[in-house]
Formats: C-alpha cells, structure tokens, sequence
C-alpha cells in the first residue's frame, strides 16, 4: 500500500492496523518514497534487551587479575 504523507497523518491509525495485519505501507511525499512501515513478527523484537551497550572492548591496562577477597582488601585499607 502505499499512502502520501497526509494521507499518513490523517489515517495513521487505521495504517497501523494494515501493518499489523502484514501489509507494508510506503509513505511518500510530493511523489517520493521517504518511509516504509513493515509488519513486525515476534522472530524481529526480543523479550529483553540483548547487548543494549553492544560489543564493549576494553583496553588491556596489564593489572594483574584480582580475586573478589583480594579486592576487597585492597579497598579496605584505602579506607573503604
């Protein structure tokens, strides 16, 4: 389907309802294309975030690894 960007504002509910049922919508402006709304499926939307920060690559800074117990007792006598 495809609909102008008035047709867009003024019926955009009822467009949403045609996307819901698996139709896509083309929205144009003075004859051009400048937005697609497409059906979402379950398989296109997680449950919950995954990598909400994406992939994190942390510099090495060559510290040596630390047990939770040595940590804290570190911290501990910087008066933590």
């Amino acid at each position: 389907m495809d609909a102008t960007a008035r047709e867009f504002n003024q019926k955009s509910s009822q467009m949403l309802a045609a996307a819901a049922r698996g139709e896509t919508i083309t929205v144009t402006k003075n004859g051009v294309a400048v937005a697609r709304m497409v059906p979402v499926s379950d398989d296109d939307v997680p449950s919950h975030p995954i990598n909400p920060m994406g992939e994190i690559d942390l510099p090495d800074l060559g510290l040596p690894d630390l047990a939770d117990d040595e940590i804290e007792e570190t911290l501990r006598g910087m008066g933590a």
